[in-house]
Protein backbone atom coordinates (compact mmCIF):
# COMPACT_ATOMS: atom_id res chain seq x y z
CA UNK A 1 0.00 0.00 0.00
CA UNK A 2 1.18 3.61 -0.80
CA UNK A 3 -0.03 6.52 1.40
CA UNK A 4 -0.10 9.70 -0.88
CA UNK A 5 1.41 13.10 0.59
CA UNK A 6 -1.96 15.26 -0.36
CA UNK A 7 -4.17 13.20 0.12
CA UNK A 8 -6.41 12.12 3.59
CA UNK A 9 -4.03 9.22 4.79
CA UNK A 10 -6.17 6.99 7.31
CA UNK A 11 -2.41 5.86 8.05
CA UNK A 12 -1.74 9.29 10.19
CA UNK A 13 -4.93 9.25 11.39
CA UNK A 14 -5.02 6.03 12.63
CA UNK A 15 -1.46 6.81 14.47
CA UNK A 16 -2.86 10.10 15.68
CA UNK A 17 -5.69 8.34 17.76
CA UNK A 18 -3.60 5.31 18.78
CA UNK A 19 -1.52 8.96 20.26
CA UNK A 20 -4.28 9.75 21.84
CA UNK A 21 -5.71 6.38 23.36
CA UNK A 22 -1.77 5.74 24.65
CA UNK A 23 -1.57 9.11 26.03
CA UNK A 24 -5.51 9.28 27.63
CA UNK A 25 -4.36 5.53 28.98
CA UNK A 26 -1.00 6.42 30.22
CA UNK A 27 -2.50 9.24 32.59
CA UNK A 28 -4.42 7.21 33.53
CA UNK A 29 -2.69 4.48 35.08
CA UNK A 30 -0.31 7.13 36.27
CA UNK A 31 -2.99 8.71 38.30
CA UNK A 32 -4.51 5.53 40.25
CA UNK A 33 -0.05 5.01 40.87
CA UNK A 34 -0.53 1.44 39.72
CA UNK A 35 3.35 0.02 38.85
CA UNK A 36 3.97 3.30 37.03
CA UNK A 37 7.40 4.35 36.82
CA UNK A 38 9.20 7.95 36.75
CA UNK A 39 10.85 8.43 33.46
CA UNK A 40 14.49 9.49 34.35
CA UNK A 41 14.32 7.73 38.19
CA UNK A 42 13.76 4.18 35.94
CA UNK A 43 13.51 1.17 38.49
CA UNK A 44 15.15 -0.96 40.96
CA UNK A 45 17.46 -3.05 39.09
CA UNK A 46 16.61 -6.43 37.98
CA UNK A 47 19.23 -7.84 40.46
CA UNK A 48 17.84 -5.71 43.34
CA UNK A 49 14.37 -6.77 42.85
CA UNK A 50 12.39 -9.83 43.58
CA UNK A 51 11.04 -11.49 41.19
CA UNK A 52 7.30 -12.53 40.65
CA UNK A 53 5.34 -15.82 41.01
CA UNK A 54 6.24 -17.89 38.66
CA UNK A 55 9.43 -15.91 37.57
CA UNK A 56 10.39 -16.98 41.48
CA UNK A 57 9.77 -20.76 41.12
CA UNK A 58 12.59 -23.12 40.63
CA UNK A 59 12.58 -23.36 36.43
CA UNK A 60 11.56 -26.89 36.61
CA UNK A 61 7.80 -26.05 37.98
CA UNK A 62 8.09 -23.21 35.92
CA UNK A 63 8.31 -25.57 32.36
CA UNK A 64 5.53 -28.05 34.69
CA UNK A 65 3.18 -25.12 34.76
CA UNK A 66 3.39 -23.94 31.26
CA UNK A 67 3.37 -27.38 29.73
CA UNK A 68 -0.03 -28.31 27.93
CA UNK A 69 -1.24 -24.41 27.80
CA UNK A 70 -1.39 -22.00 25.11
CA UNK A 71 0.41 -18.78 24.49
CA UNK A 72 -0.38 -15.40 22.16
CA UNK A 73 2.57 -14.23 20.69
CA UNK A 74 1.56 -10.18 19.11
CA UNK A 75 3.95 -9.40 16.95
CA UNK A 76 4.32 -7.11 13.90
CA UNK A 77 2.93 -9.47 11.25
CA UNK A 78 4.73 -8.09 7.72
CA UNK A 79 8.05 -9.83 7.86
CA UNK A 80 7.39 -12.53 6.28
CA UNK A 81 10.76 -14.61 6.98
CA UNK A 82 9.89 -13.62 11.02
CA UNK A 83 6.13 -14.91 10.12
CA UNK A 84 7.72 -17.93 8.79
CA UNK A 85 10.53 -18.95 11.61
CA UNK A 86 7.73 -18.57 14.41
CA UNK A 87 4.79 -20.52 12.44
CA UNK A 88 7.42 -23.01 10.88
CA UNK A 89 9.97 -23.93 13.78
CA UNK A 90 9.19 -22.21 17.19
CA UNK A 91 5.29 -23.05 17.08
CA UNK A 92 6.09 -26.70 16.40
CA UNK A 93 9.53 -26.70 18.42
CA UNK A 94 7.42 -25.26 21.75
CA UNK A 95 4.56 -28.13 21.04
CA UNK A 96 7.05 -30.90 20.70
CA UNK A 97 9.31 -29.84 23.50
CA UNK A 98 6.98 -28.36 26.54
CA UNK A 99 3.65 -29.32 24.75
CA UNK A 100 2.80 -25.35 24.81
CA UNK A 101 0.47 -24.48 21.75
CA UNK A 102 1.81 -21.15 20.53
CA UNK A 103 -0.48 -18.76 18.37
CA UNK A 104 1.06 -16.11 16.51
CA UNK A 105 -0.69 -13.24 16.42
CA UNK A 106 -0.40 -10.49 14.11
CA UNK A 107 -0.25 -6.94 15.32
CA UNK A 108 2.18 -3.82 15.55
CA UNK A 109 3.64 -2.81 18.92
CA UNK A 110 1.66 0.66 19.03
CA UNK A 111 -1.55 -1.48 18.62
CA UNK A 112 -1.21 -3.76 21.04
CA UNK A 113 0.48 -1.32 23.63
CA UNK A 114 -2.68 1.02 23.41
CA UNK A 115 -4.72 -1.74 24.49
CA UNK A 116 -2.96 -2.56 27.41
CA UNK A 117 -3.05 0.49 28.30
CA UNK A 118 -6.55 0.78 28.19
CA UNK A 119 -6.79 -2.41 29.71
CA UNK A 120 -4.61 -1.63 32.58
CA UNK A 121 -6.89 1.42 33.05
CA UNK A 122 -10.14 -0.20 33.19
CA UNK A 123 -8.62 -2.55 35.89
CA UNK A 124 -8.66 -5.45 33.50
CA UNK A 125 -6.55 -7.84 35.36
CA UNK A 126 -6.42 -10.93 33.20
CA UNK A 127 -6.02 -10.01 29.58
CA UNK A 128 -5.67 -12.12 25.99
CA UNK A 129 -1.59 -11.48 25.22
CA UNK A 130 1.09 -13.53 26.39
CA UNK A 131 4.13 -12.66 24.62
CA UNK A 132 4.79 -9.17 22.72
CA UNK A 133 7.50 -8.89 19.96
CA UNK A 134 8.70 -4.87 21.44
CA UNK A 135 11.09 -2.48 21.02
CA UNK A 136 12.15 1.40 21.36
CA UNK A 137 9.71 3.64 22.32
CA UNK A 138 6.61 0.98 22.54
CA UNK A 139 9.05 -0.71 24.96
CA UNK A 140 9.37 2.57 27.09
CA UNK A 141 5.84 3.88 26.96
CA UNK A 142 4.38 0.38 28.29
CA UNK A 143 6.94 0.38 31.09
CA UNK A 144 6.07 3.98 32.06
CA UNK A 145 2.22 2.51 31.86
CA UNK A 146 3.28 -0.21 34.04
CA UNK A 147 1.59 -2.74 31.41
CA UNK A 148 4.59 -4.82 31.60
CA UNK A 149 4.92 -7.82 33.92
CA UNK A 150 8.48 -8.68 36.05
CA UNK A 151 10.90 -8.67 36.27
CA UNK A 152 11.12 -12.02 34.81
CA UNK A 153 13.99 -11.87 32.51
CA UNK A 154 16.86 -13.01 35.23
CA UNK A 155 14.71 -16.23 35.59
CA UNK A 156 15.23 -17.37 32.11
CA UNK A 157 18.07 -19.80 32.17
CA UNK A 158 19.26 -19.02 28.47
CA UNK A 159 19.90 -15.50 29.70
CA UNK A 160 23.40 -16.82 30.81
CA UNK A 161 24.29 -16.91 27.10
CA UNK A 162 23.65 -13.23 26.51
CA UNK A 163 25.55 -10.33 27.22
CA UNK A 164 24.38 -7.86 30.31
CA UNK A 165 25.56 -4.84 28.61
CA UNK A 166 24.25 -5.31 25.20
CA UNK A 167 20.72 -6.10 26.85
CA UNK A 168 20.74 -3.64 29.56
CA UNK A 169 18.99 -0.75 27.18
CA UNK A 170 16.52 -0.91 24.76
CA UNK A 171 16.74 2.63 22.52
CA UNK A 172 18.49 4.15 25.47
CA UNK A 173 15.61 3.26 28.60
CA UNK A 174 16.80 0.50 30.80
CA UNK A 175 15.10 -2.66 30.62
CA UNK A 176 15.66 -4.23 34.30
CA UNK A 177 14.72 -8.05 33.69
CA UNK A 178 11.05 -6.84 31.52
CA UNK A 179 12.69 -7.74 28.56
CA UNK A 180 14.31 -10.72 27.34
CA UNK A 181 16.52 -10.17 23.83
CA UNK A 182 15.31 -12.07 20.92
CA UNK A 183 17.69 -11.03 18.28
CA UNK A 184 20.15 -9.01 16.58
CA UNK A 185 19.26 -6.50 13.63
CA UNK A 186 21.29 -3.71 11.42
CA UNK A 187 20.09 -1.11 8.74
CA UNK A 188 21.27 -2.24 5.23
CA UNK A 189 20.45 -0.79 1.73
CA UNK A 190 19.43 -3.42 -1.00
CA UNK A 191 20.52 -2.85 -4.43
CA UNK A 192 20.68 -5.37 -7.64
CA UNK A 193 24.46 -5.81 -9.19
CA UNK A 194 22.95 -6.32 -12.74
CA UNK A 195 21.39 -2.47 -12.50
CA UNK A 196 23.18 -0.74 -9.82
CA UNK A 197 27.18 -2.04 -10.14
CA UNK A 198 28.54 0.30 -7.47
CA UNK A 199 26.26 1.86 -4.48
CA UNK A 200 26.56 4.60 -2.89
CA UNK A 201 29.20 4.25 0.29
CA UNK A 202 27.40 7.18 2.67
CA UNK A 203 24.79 9.34 3.05
CA UNK A 204 26.07 11.98 1.22
CA UNK A 205 26.86 9.49 -1.74
CA UNK A 206 23.24 8.73 -1.73
CA UNK A 207 21.81 11.88 -1.70
CA UNK A 208 24.00 12.57 -5.20
CA UNK A 209 22.73 9.14 -6.22
CA UNK A 210 19.11 10.11 -5.61
CA UNK A 211 19.33 13.37 -7.49
CA UNK A 212 21.29 11.93 -10.74
CA UNK A 213 18.84 9.06 -10.84
CA UNK A 214 15.37 10.62 -9.97
CA UNK A 215 12.48 8.67 -9.43
CA UNK A 216 14.48 5.42 -8.81
CA UNK A 217 14.64 5.99 -4.68
CA UNK A 218 12.34 6.48 -1.73
CA UNK A 219 11.62 5.46 1.96
CA UNK A 220 9.02 3.76 3.85
CA UNK A 221 6.65 6.36 5.42
CA UNK A 222 7.52 6.92 9.35
CA UNK A 223 6.52 6.47 11.91
CA UNK A 224 7.35 2.58 9.70
CA UNK A 225 9.86 1.36 11.83
CA UNK A 226 12.46 1.05 8.77
CA UNK A 227 11.44 4.67 7.35
CA UNK A 228 11.96 6.00 10.72
CA UNK A 229 15.43 4.11 10.90
CA UNK A 230 16.36 5.46 7.64
CA UNK A 231 16.28 9.43 8.87
CA UNK A 232 17.64 8.73 11.81
CA UNK A 233 20.61 7.22 10.38
CA UNK A 234 20.97 10.30 8.10
CA UNK A 235 20.12 12.09 11.21
CA UNK A 236 23.83 10.89 12.52
CA UNK A 237 25.62 11.27 8.94
CA UNK A 238 24.90 14.83 8.20
CA UNK A 239 24.79 16.25 11.77
CA UNK A 240 28.07 15.06 12.87
CA UNK A 241 27.71 11.86 14.53
CA UNK A 242 25.71 9.32 16.88
CA UNK A 243 27.83 10.32 19.97
CA UNK A 244 25.83 13.45 20.58
CA UNK A 245 22.65 12.30 21.37
CA UNK A 246 23.35 9.43 23.39
CA UNK A 247 21.35 10.77 26.11
CA UNK A 248 17.61 12.38 27.06
CA UNK A 249 16.01 14.56 24.75
CA UNK A 250 17.61 17.67 24.36
CA UNK A 251 15.59 20.17 22.75
CA UNK A 252 18.12 22.94 21.61
CA UNK A 253 20.70 20.57 20.15
CA UNK A 254 17.57 18.97 19.15
CA UNK A 255 16.66 22.52 17.38
CA UNK A 256 20.37 22.97 15.94
CA UNK A 257 20.22 19.89 14.72
CA UNK A 258 17.19 18.74 12.97
CA UNK A 259 16.94 21.09 10.46
CA UNK A 260 19.92 20.19 8.68
CA UNK A 261 18.25 16.77 8.02
CA UNK A 262 14.99 18.55 7.11
CA UNK A 263 16.28 20.05 4.43
CA UNK A 264 18.36 17.65 3.04
CA UNK A 265 15.53 15.31 3.07
CA UNK A 266 13.11 18.05 1.24
CA UNK A 267 16.05 18.65 -0.89
CA UNK A 268 15.93 15.05 -2.21
CA UNK A 269 11.90 14.97 -2.17
CA UNK A 270 11.47 15.95 -5.89
CA UNK A 271 13.81 13.45 -6.94
CA UNK A 272 12.03 10.71 -5.28
CA UNK A 273 10.20 8.08 -6.46
CA UNK A 274 6.61 9.17 -7.34
CA UNK A 275 8.75 12.73 -6.92
CA UNK A 276 7.99 12.35 -3.44
CA UNK A 277 4.13 13.02 -3.50
CA UNK A 278 4.05 9.27 -2.01
CA UNK A 279 5.77 7.21 -0.16
CA UNK A 280 5.62 3.20 0.67
CA UNK A 281 3.65 2.53 3.58
CA UNK A 282 6.35 0.19 5.12
CA UNK A 283 9.15 -1.76 4.25
CA UNK A 284 7.19 -4.99 2.56
CA UNK A 285 6.07 -2.30 -0.07
CA UNK A 286 9.00 -0.39 -0.19
CA UNK A 287 10.51 -4.57 -1.38
CA UNK A 288 7.50 -4.82 -4.01
CA UNK A 289 8.68 -1.86 -5.80
CA UNK A 290 12.25 -2.88 -5.55
CA UNK A 291 11.24 -6.49 -7.42
CA UNK A 292 9.39 -5.23 -9.84
CA UNK A 293 12.19 -2.69 -10.65
CA UNK A 294 10.32 0.42 -10.27
CA UNK A 295 13.04 1.71 -7.59
CA UNK A 296 16.80 0.75 -7.90
CA UNK A 297 16.95 0.70 -3.64
CA UNK A 298 15.36 -1.48 -1.16
CA UNK A 299 16.14 -0.72 3.41
CA UNK A 300 16.14 -3.86 5.53
CA UNK A 301 16.96 -3.53 8.95
CA UNK A 302 17.32 -7.14 9.02
CA UNK A 303 21.10 -7.82 7.17
CA UNK A 304 20.21 -11.59 5.67
CA UNK A 305 16.75 -10.20 4.27
CA UNK A 306 17.76 -9.93 0.81
CA UNK A 307 19.21 -13.44 0.52
CA UNK A 308 16.13 -14.85 2.18
CA UNK A 309 13.90 -13.10 -1.07
CA UNK A 310 17.22 -14.57 -3.22
CA UNK A 311 16.11 -18.03 -1.91
CA UNK A 312 12.22 -17.90 -2.28
CA UNK A 313 12.37 -16.31 -5.79
CA UNK A 314 11.33 -12.64 -4.89
CA UNK A 315 14.52 -11.05 -5.94
CA UNK A 316 17.24 -12.20 -8.68
CA UNK A 317 20.30 -13.95 -7.89
CA UNK A 318 21.68 -10.30 -8.57
CA UNK A 319 20.69 -8.36 -5.60
CA UNK A 320 23.46 -7.49 -2.90
CA UNK A 321 23.81 -5.35 0.62
CA UNK A 322 25.88 -2.70 1.58
CA UNK A 323 26.08 -0.96 5.58
CA UNK A 324 27.47 2.87 4.73
CA UNK A 325 30.62 3.61 5.76
CA UNK A 326 29.56 6.42 7.72
CA UNK A 327 27.36 4.15 10.02
CA UNK A 328 24.69 1.42 9.96
CA UNK A 329 21.93 1.70 12.94
CA UNK A 330 21.41 -1.40 14.71
CA UNK A 331 19.94 -2.50 17.80
CA UNK A 332 18.99 -5.76 20.01
CA UNK A 333 15.12 -6.54 19.97
CA UNK A 334 13.47 -8.24 22.66
CA UNK A 335 10.21 -10.18 23.86
CA UNK A 336 8.45 -8.99 26.92
CA UNK A 337 5.12 -10.90 28.73
CA UNK A 338 2.08 -8.08 29.21
CA UNK A 339 1.27 -7.63 33.13
CA UNK A 340 -2.49 -9.20 32.46
CA UNK A 341 -0.95 -12.22 30.26
CA UNK A 342 -3.43 -15.22 31.47
CA UNK A 343 -0.14 -17.53 30.71
CA UNK A 344 2.78 -16.15 32.51
CA UNK A 345 4.66 -19.64 32.94
CA UNK A 346 4.18 -20.84 29.34
CA UNK A 347 5.46 -17.05 27.91
CA UNK A 348 8.38 -17.48 30.33
CA UNK A 349 9.01 -20.78 28.56
CA UNK A 350 8.92 -19.49 25.41
CA UNK A 351 10.70 -16.72 25.87
CA UNK A 352 14.13 -18.94 27.11
CA UNK A 353 13.21 -21.27 24.03
CA UNK A 354 14.05 -18.30 22.03
CA UNK A 355 17.36 -17.86 23.41
CA UNK A 356 17.97 -21.49 23.10
CA UNK A 357 21.00 -22.55 20.98
CA UNK A 358 18.81 -24.65 18.44
CA UNK A 359 16.25 -21.62 18.46
CA UNK A 360 18.97 -18.76 17.79
CA UNK A 361 21.01 -21.07 15.38
CA UNK A 362 17.86 -21.70 13.39
CA UNK A 363 16.50 -18.00 13.30
CA UNK A 364 20.37 -17.20 11.70
CA UNK A 365 18.94 -19.83 8.66
CA UNK A 366 17.99 -17.67 6.37
CA UNK A 367 16.22 -20.91 5.03
CA UNK A 368 13.77 -19.67 8.28
CA UNK A 369 14.49 -15.76 8.77
CA UNK A 370 18.27 -15.08 8.77
CA UNK A 371 18.29 -12.83 11.55
CA UNK A 372 21.36 -12.69 14.02
CA UNK A 373 21.56 -13.97 17.58
CA UNK A 374 20.62 -12.42 20.61
CA UNK A 375 23.04 -14.90 22.39
CA UNK A 376 26.86 -14.15 22.22
CA UNK A 377 28.20 -17.36 20.08
CA UNK A 378 31.68 -17.42 21.92
CA UNK A 379 29.89 -18.56 25.21
CA UNK A 380 28.78 -21.55 23.65
CA UNK A 381 30.83 -25.24 23.19
CA UNK A 382 32.91 -25.49 20.72
CA UNK A 383 30.75 -28.36 18.95
CA UNK A 384 28.22 -25.31 18.89
CA UNK A 385 30.04 -22.43 17.63
CA UNK A 386 31.26 -24.82 14.75
CA UNK A 387 27.60 -25.00 13.77
CA UNK A 388 27.16 -21.41 14.10
CA UNK A 389 29.90 -20.78 11.85
CA UNK A 390 28.89 -22.81 9.40
CA UNK A 391 25.51 -20.98 8.35
CA UNK A 392 25.92 -19.79 5.26
CA UNK A 393 24.14 -16.57 5.16
CA UNK A 394 24.54 -16.38 1.29
CA UNK A 395 26.46 -14.28 -0.98
CA UNK A 396 23.84 -11.26 -0.63
CA UNK A 397 24.84 -11.30 3.43
CA UNK A 398 27.25 -9.13 4.54
CA UNK A 399 29.96 -10.58 7.46
CA UNK A 400 29.60 -10.02 11.13
CA UNK A 401 32.97 -8.46 10.87
CA UNK A 402 31.92 -5.57 7.85
CA UNK A 403 28.50 -4.90 9.42
CA UNK A 404 30.28 -4.70 12.73
CA UNK A 405 32.69 -1.92 11.65
CA UNK A 406 29.80 0.09 10.65
CA UNK A 407 27.78 -0.35 13.78
CA UNK A 408 26.49 2.87 15.26
CA UNK A 409 24.12 2.64 17.99
CA UNK A 410 20.21 3.14 18.03
CA UNK A 411 19.27 6.93 19.60
CA UNK A 412 17.31 7.22 22.54
CA UNK A 413 13.25 6.69 22.43
CA UNK A 414 12.34 10.28 23.01
CA UNK A 415 14.54 11.53 20.52
CA UNK A 416 13.16 8.53 17.89
CA UNK A 417 9.70 9.83 18.01
CA UNK A 418 10.73 14.09 18.34
CA UNK A 419 12.33 12.82 14.87
CA UNK A 420 9.30 11.19 13.22
CA UNK A 421 7.10 14.13 14.27
CA UNK A 422 9.49 16.62 12.93
CA UNK A 423 9.69 14.31 9.97
CA UNK A 424 5.84 14.56 9.41
CA UNK A 425 5.69 18.37 9.80
CA UNK A 426 8.95 19.48 8.16
CA UNK A 427 9.03 16.91 5.30
CA UNK A 428 5.11 15.60 4.28
CA UNK A 429 3.61 18.26 4.87
CA UNK A 430 5.43 21.05 3.15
Amino acid sequence: MILSRTAPRAGVACRVARGLLVALALLLCLSVGRNAVAAGNGTASAGQAALPAPASLPWAEVEAVARGGTVRFHMYGGMATANRYVDGYVAPELARRYGISLVRVPMEAPVFVSRLLAEKAAGRATGSMDLLWINGENFRNARLGGVLWGPYAPALPNMALTDPEQGATDFGYPVDGYESPYGRAQLVLEYDTARTPEPPRTMAQLGEWVKAHPGRFTYPQPPDFTGSAFIRQAFYALTGGHAQYMRPLDRELLASKAPVLWGWLRDLAPHLWQAGRAYPRDAAALDGLFARGEVDFSISYHPAHAQALIDDGTYPATVRTVALDDGSIFNTHFVAIPFNAPNKAGAMVAANFLLSPEAQLAKMDPAWWGDFPAIEVGRLPDAWRARFAAVKMGEATLSPDVLARRAVPEIPADWLEALERGWDAEVLRK
